[in-house]
């Protein structure tokens, strides 16, 4: 049995197990889904992620990941996490991904929405922010279609193996409007 945080119409969010970890590993070492996230070039072994199961497991406070499923079968399709909770300021980093297999379904959207009512409501964050290689053109229409806003560029800031050194876009987005000039 999976528990459920969030449930919207297609995915639900629920709290990573130690049964995700084999289709996790499988997906970090992806070259397709590795080139978009942080160390592009990084390899991972099972050892790593049981390791990051365990971090993420006791840094519950500043770290808040859920497992993207369906939501009817409860299949695992991805992660989604809200990083660097910072509680005084009230903002957090978020993150993404998915498995190749289930890219341009609308699950990464709907899983970015709920994960803005999870920072907003159960949290009370008042600002949500990301990080996206300017090359990852389905990941930014994740962001816009969430009411992000693109708040900065770091200019050919990150080394993505096969584009060579890309900009790097920073989006935030407030709750409620709050910050919109």
């Amino acid at each position: 049995m999976r528990p459920v945080v969030l449930e919207g119409t297609r995915v639900a969010l629920s709290v990573p197990m130690r049964e995700d970890i084999p289709t996790l590993w499988k997906w970090y070492n992806d070259r397709r889904v590795r080139r978009h996230l942080l160390k592009p070039h990084e390899v991972f072994f099972y050892e790593d992620e049981l390791e990051w199961y365990e971090t993420i497991r006791r840094n519950k406070v500043r770290e808040k990941v859920f497992s993207i499923v369906t939501r009817e079968q409860r299949h695992l399709v991805g992660l989604v996490g809200l990083h660097n909770i910072d509680f005084q300021s009230r903002n957090a980093e978020i993150g993404y991904f998915l498995g190749p297999e289930h890219w341009r379904k609308g699950y990464g959207t709907e899983a970015v929405a709920l994960a803005l009512v999870y920072a907003f409501e159960w949290l009370n964050l008042r600002k949500v922010y990301a990080s996206v290689y300017e090359t990852n053109r389905p990941s930014i229409a994740i962001l816009e279609s969430n009411g992000f806003r693109r708040a900065g560029r770091l200019r050919r800031h990150q080394y993505v193996p096969g584009e060579g050194f890309v900009d790097v876009l920073l989006y935030e987005r407030f709750r409620d409007g709050e910050g919109v000039v």
